[in-house]
């Protein structure tokens, strides 16, 4: 006979063998002692009915403690030790087996169930500790042509505007144009530096002609003017230029949109020329028609200065669209070239200093100190 070996959770089976083992004996006294006379065949299958009688009750116990398990409980089923395998032609063994591998299905299905749940982690529902945070870095644009911050590395610009000279300057020139051209590093969205060339160009005030042309007449006596020795003046023109190299930090100002801001300051060497002409008649020869005459002004006498100069400003820029590198821009700037002064004849002077002076400086204007405000339209790629 083989033994079975039950878990903790199989009491409804102990019962149902008990029931089973105890109407079997029943059954074999009445038929010992008593003698009955009733026909064994009959008593035979009335045995048969309560056996299986007792073995659904036991069943139907047995289901019902599996459902009333809680969800997340495990149930054992009986194990058949290796020791204990029996033949198959048993009957008891035969019913033994058929009990046991139904468990066994049973409880199997219910640990596939269990299995297949997922589990969670107690430590990963602790809610007490945040979870850890992840570290964001800025973004890295970083190319040969780009910073990591995203902007361009190199910048151009081209200009055109007018050159308005104030302060002592403004007793000598008149508004008139200029240009700038430029390139340099930017090394973040922010700072960046610009190495330019700007050509500033300035008229002459009538006063300033005046008092030239009677600085140049005064040493035409008559005199020498009978002797062919020299002409009286008329007709005197001129103007004023400044060309210079400069090197500009820039500082771009934060702002959203479109529109744009910067800083800049700079200085660099600045050279100061001041031309004084005259209108005179020249002659070209044409093939077909000859000599042809033609009238153009002629320099007749320039100055130059060579000096220091610091320059600073604001400008405004506008993006042609959102994600466009061209950028129009204005911007205006204060210029002061630190000219040094020399000695030279005016038409104050040219009676007294002039008399005795042995120089050939008779604009000593050129060499004041230079202030003008450039301004600036252009285009930054």
């Amino acid at each position: 006979m083989r033994s079975l070996h039950f878990g903790r959770n199989d009491r409804h089976n102990n019962f149902t063998w008990i029931g089973l083992a105890t109407s079997k004996a029943l059954c074999i006294n009445k038929g010992v002692v008593k003698k009955m006379n009733t026909n064994r065949s009959f008593f035979n299958i009335a045995c048969r009915v309560a056996a299986f009688s007792f073995l659904m009750a036991g069943t139907v116990s047995l289901l019902q403690a599996q459902q009333s398990q809680p969800a997340g409980s495990t149930f054992k089923a009986p194990l058949l030790l290796a020791s204990e395998s029996a033949p198959a032609n048993s009957a008891a063994s035969s019913f033994s087996i058929f009990s046991s591998s139904s468990s066994s299905s049973l409880d199997s299905a219910s640990a596939s169930d269990s299995d297949a749940r997922p589990t969670l982690d107690s430590a990963a529902l602790d809610t007490s500790q945040p979870p850890p945070r992840r570290r964001y870095g800025r973004p890295n644009y970083s190319s040969g042509n780009t910073n990591p911050d995203g902007s361009s590395k190199y910048t151009f610009i081209v200009g055109v505007g007018p050159a308005l000279p104030v302060g002592n300057s403004h007793k000598y020139e008149t508004l008139s144009y200029d240009f700038q051209v430029g390139g340099g590093r930017n090394f973040n969205k922010t700072v960046g530096v610009l190495l330019q060339f700007d050509y500033d160009h300035f008229g002459l005030q009538g006063a300033t002609l005046a008092n030239q042309t009677y600085v140049y007449n005064y040493y035409c006596t008559p005199a020498f003017q009978a002797s062919g020795a020299c002409t009286l003046v008329t007709g005197l023109d001129g103007n004023n230029h400044v060309w210079s190299f400069t090197l500009n930090p820039t500082f771009t100002l934060p702002t959203e949109g479109s529109l744009g801001a910067y800083a800049v300051v700079g200085g660099g060497y600045y050279h100061k020329v001041t031309n004084f002409t005259l209108p005179t008649t020249g002659y070209y020869y044409d093939p077909y028609y000859g000599p042809i005459a033609y009238s153009a002004n002629q320099t007749v006498d320039h100055y130059t200065s060579n000096a220091a100069g610091i320059n600073a400003g604001l400008g405004l820029t506008y993006k042609f669209s959102k994600f466009s590198n061209q950028r129009f821009y204005v911007e205006g700037r204060y210029v002061v070239v630190f000219n040094q002064h020399y000695a030279g004849v005016t038409a104050a002077n040219v009676a007294t200093f002039g008399a005795t002076y042995n120089g050939y400086n008779d604009y000593p204007a050129n060499s004041n100190r230079t202030t003008y405000i450039p301004i600036k339209i252009g285009i930054r790629f």
